[in-house]
């Protein structure tokens, strides 16, 4: 079967899905999720951390062709650039769909703090947003021009900030030492890069031309890339579980074995470690293996062991009870350390998700994102 045919089968089938789920989020607001008083953040805070960085990662791949002009990417930046679009768009509305008061997100524009770290965040990816849409209008309409390398430059400054900003968020909660750490705002640049690498890689191999004389040559530059970026993402999670555990800070250890030998072992070392990493990184190290549809599907799983990055980031910090007295002292369905995502958390996550594939491949028809940008 066609494979634009299928993915567009289960893009429409997971937007059905994500819409009646968004049904019932609006109509019984949070009392079918799983997260509470003490585990706040869940799925939905993750996968907006993962779909933010995807867009800022396509953002800084885009810019191999639009600014910096590198001959191997010649066409992909407006491509890159819709991905970062719709990939922006789902992280937002991730977001959104977390919010106890959803009608009350226009106060940090009009009533902004910037000495918060999400006052910067939230201004960060709406001023990224207008760069995005700026920027591929100019691709578009303006190939080349002085406009489109002015925006570029802005963009990809401004991409890294924002990718930084995610560990910055993190970073400053002193209460919570196992994200109390001053490597997080410097790793998570280089995840988003490598969520922009393995998405122009899935785009490539799985829905790229094969008649496109520069495919080859494009997969197998990705390929390298993201096999490098998986050692430099090994090395930090080295540096920063090695970091964690000398400090002896009991929060933080029990954070860390939490994440390595807890209940949910398996989401660490077999979806994010084994099948999200160790797996692409062989593959994609064999030329002959990893060309064409190959190459895009170990993008996908490069993806899903990053999507699975940020739930590890997210949950172990949270699972483990600031005073100790906590899980004797209050008993109660949302007085819980543990938390595994519901339902209906799962239904509009693979529901965003759906919209999102849908967007881009309805873009990738309809708009002129093969261009000829490098003279």
């Amino acid at each position: 079967m066609n494979t634009k045919r299928s993915v567009y089968q289960l893009s429409i089938l997971l937007a059905v899905l994500g819409l009646v789920a968004l049904g019932v989020r609006f109509a019984t607001g949070h009392r079918l999720a799983a997260y509470g008083s003490y585990v706040v953040w869940g799925l939905w805070v993750a996968m907006y951390l993962f779909f933010a960085g995807v867009a800022a990662g396509s953002f800084m791949v885009a810019s191999l062709d639009l600014l910096f002009r590198v001959d191997t990417f010649k066409g992909t930046g407006r491509i890159a650039l819709w991905t970062a679009i719709t990939s922006l768009g789902g992280g937002l509305l991730s977001i959104w769909v977390d919010l106890g008061h959803l009608g009350r997100i226009w106060k940090v524009f009009l009533e902004p703090h910037f000495g918060s770290v999400m006052t910067q965040m939230v201004w960060g990816y709406s001023i990224f947003g207008v760069i995005l849409v700026t920027t591929l209008y100019l691709a578009i309409k303006k190939p080349g021009s002085p406009q489109l390398r002015v925006a570029m430059i802005v963009g990809l400054a401004v991409s890294i900030f924002i990718s930084g900003a995610v560990g910055a968020l993190l970073g400053v909660e002193a209460s919570r030492p196992f994200w109390h750490v001053g490597l997080l705002p410097v790793q998570f640049p280089f995840f988003s890069a490598t969520s922009g690498v393995a998405a122009l890689l899935v785009v490539i191999g799985l829905l790229g031309s094969p008649d496109d004389p520069r495919r080859a040559s494009q997969i197998r530059v990705l390929g390298i890339a993201t096999d490098v970026f998986a050692g430099v993402k090994l090395y930090f999670l080295w540096a920063f579980f090695s970091q964690s555990l000398y400090g002896n800070v009991p929060e933080n250890v029990a954070a860390v074995e939490l994440l390595l030998f807890g209940t949910y072992w398996w989401v660490f070392w077999i979806l994010q470690i084994l099948v999200g990493t160790l797996i692409p990184v062989a593959v994609l190290a064999m030329p002959r293996a990893a060309s064409g549809k190959t190459a895009g599907w170990m993008g996908v799983l490069v993806l899903l062991g990053l999507a699975v990055a940020r739930v590890n980031f997210v949950l172990p910090a949270l699972a483990v009870p600031e005073l100790a007295a906590l899980t004797r002292a209050f008993s109660g369905p949302r007085l819980q350390f543990t938390y595994f995502p519901s339902l209906l958390e799962w239904g509009v996550t693979l529901g965003i998700t759906g919209f999102v594939m849908l967007a881009f491949l309805i873009g990738k028809d309809r708009l002129p994102l093969r261009g000829e940008e490098v003279a």
